[in-house]
């Protein structure tokens, strides 16, 4: 009975979907328009910013976007992140 239990636990929990937070130096404009707040036009200027600029440092450098003010980076700050910038992904787009 236990081991068909935990089977069974093991079961349900592998098809709960898992949440990540989504990297402004990596995701794509469809990974980005994902997040709820972020549209096409608001996805293609993050990629753009990225590509002129470089990198995001952190969350907060998203103010720099057009688009984007305090009140809504504070809004994606739970849904947004930003991995260290290495010397392999500093130059990345």
């Amino acid at each position: 009975m236990k081991k068909r239990l935990v089977g069974l636990l093991a079961g349900v929990l592998m098809c709960i979907p898992t949440w990540a937070a989504v990297d402004l130096n990596s995701a794509t404009r469809s990974e980005l328009e994902a997040v709820k707040g972020i549209g096409p036009a608001k996805a293609r200027a993050i990629v753009e910013y990225r590509r002129k600029h470089g990198p995001f440092r952190n969350v907060e450098a998203l103010v720099e976007v057009k688009g984007f003010g305090k009140a809504s980076v504070a809004r994606l700050k739970g849904v947004l992140t930003v991995r260290a910038v290495t010397g392999k992904t500093a130059g990345k787009q």
